[in-house]
């Protein structure tokens, strides 16, 4: 009985095999002649010069948007990858600063980082302090670079190439080189002094101006409205640039309706320099923003006036005074500190939140403005 059982299933079994070499064989011509259909119809469409010419700009296109995605994946990697990093450093408590098994995700969520870099930075007060000196010599660079970029395009007189390479050579001289004459100047600032006789300031006043000191960001603001700004060669130019391209049949229409230099300005020229407005303006307010050559060199930054790159340039030395003081023993004593030894990493981590606070308002300010940004990169043709 259990060897005719064994027969049956072995039966059984060769026939399901050949039933199932079958369905794979068929299977397999099937597949077979799919592939030799469908490679006559490449080849029938490689034959059409017009196929062709479709197939080779689909590849391209297909080609041309990996390597896009490569590339803005590799530039945003090398872009956020610092902020990300700055970041996670910044939520951890400092226990977790030693701690080898944290790496991106800390186990002690804590704003230590932030409380501390807040009070070490003055930041709350020299966020308004930075805010309102940067928006005022913005407004003044808008002004001056206009100005001058319009009557470097359009109002030519005997000279003016000359005095325009002479501001274009003010980006080449770095800044070092004018810092004690700048530094002597506005320590002793005056105008229409010349040949010993007292200026205009001496003689209504009895005294020269003192435009260096706490405080005074005036000087950041008489700079900028005179053309001698940060970067101010480089706004003139780009508003020379822009209203060269514009077309003159404008001006000569406003000119036929009456308009004069000032009007034609402010009505024809301006309402078509919103793209490069926009870009200087942005770059102004930003390099204002970060600046700590000028700042240092001028002494604007103190304790009624503080400024948030001066103060981000001393933190260091001021964070390793205040985590010695009382309130902070329990800290010290998780991260193994004594009075007379400071935690390095403990300290770089706080330059780093300080530095992620200080550039959140560009961030921030940034996601509202981008669009504008792309625009008038885009009308003031600066990539070209």
């Amino acid at each position: 009985m259990t060897t005719k059982n064994n027969e049956e299933l072995k039966n059984t079994q060769e026939v399901v095999e050949a039933t199932s070499e079958k369905a794979l064989e068929s299977k397999w011509q099937k597949v077979k002649r799919v592939s030799k259909e469908k490679y006559s119809e490449i080849v029938t469409e490689l034959k059409n010069p017009v196929k062709r010419a479709v197939i080779r700009r689909k590849a391209t296109a297909t080609l041309v948007s990996i390597l896009r995605a490569f590339m803005f994946i590799g530039v945003s990697f090398v872009i956020v990858f610092p902020i990300f990093q700055q970041f996670t450093l910044s939520i951890r408590h400092p226990v977790d600063l030693s701690n080898p098994v944290v790496n991106w995700i800390p186990e002690h969520f804590s704003l230590f980082d932030f409380q501390f870099s807040a009070v070490l930075l003055s930041y709350w007060k020299g966020l308004w302090c930075n805010f309102q000196v940067a928006t005022i010599s913005t407004l003044c660079q808008l002004v001056s670079a206009s100005l001058a970029g319009y009557a470097f395009s359009r109002l030519k007189f005997r000279g003016s190439n000359i005095i325009f390479w002479l501001i274009m050579l003010t980006l080449i001289v770095p800044p070092n080189a004018v810092t004690l004459a700048r530094y002597v100047y506005f320590g002793d600032f005056d105008i229409l002094s010349f040949g010993g006789n007292p200026g205009l300031f001496e003689s209504l006043f009895g005294h020269t101006l003192l435009l260096r000191g706490e405080g005074k960001a005036i000087v950041f603001y008489v700079t900028s409205i005179l053309g001698q700004g940060i970067r101010s060669a480089l706004y003139i130019f780009l508003f020379r640039q822009f209203f060269r391209g514009i077309p003159i049949e404008l001006e000569e229409s406003a000119q036929i309706d009456g308009a004069g230099v000032v009007r034609t300005f402010w009505s024809v020229m301006l309402p078509n320099a919103r793209g490069v407005i926009v870009i200087v303006a942005l770059f102004s307010f930003v390099w204002q923003w970060n600046d700590v050559y000028y700042t240092q060199m001028y002494q604007i930054s103190g304790d009624s006036f503080p400024m948030l790159t001066q103060k981000l340039t001393t933190m260091a030395e001021n964070a390793t005074g205040w985590i010695k003081q009382p309130q902070f023993e329990d800290i010290r004593n998780e991260l193994g500190m004594t009075e007379d030894s400071v935690n390095e990493l403990l300290v770089q981590t706080l330059l780093n939140t300080g530095a992620l606070m200080m550039m959140a308002p560009l961030i921030i300010g940034y996601l509202f403005v981008q669009k504008l940004f792309i625009e008038g990169v885009e009308r003031s043709g600066i990539v070209g």
